[in-house]
């Protein structure tokens, strides 16, 4: 399993469809999978584990949001007021 991921993310090049977001518009992708990358971080890190399978919602994140928005988000977090469910 763990090498199925390693090779979808060496293999990666820009962020693939995903049917939850048909739209052009890609906010809200953008916005859910730095979410589901922060909630990855979280929950395997807690456990003890390691964090390498969520490096893809980082990479479909870096590769749809904009930058400024990220840092934005990072500082919000970092002040503990990040709207969004961690």
């Amino acid at each position: 399993m763990a090498d199925v991921i390693d090779d979808k993310i060496k293999n990666y090049r820009t962020a693939p469809f995903d049917a939850r977001f048909p739209n052009t518009n890609q906010t809200r992708n953008c916005f859910q999978n730095y979410l589901d990358f922060h909630r990855c971080n979280k929950a395997l890190s807690s456990k003890g584990q390691d964090a390498s399978p969520c490096e893809w919602y980082q990479r479909v994140y870096q590769s749809l949001c904009p930058m400024s928005w990220v840092e934005k988000w990072n500082g919000q977090i970092e002040d503990g007021s990040f709207a969004g469910k961690i």
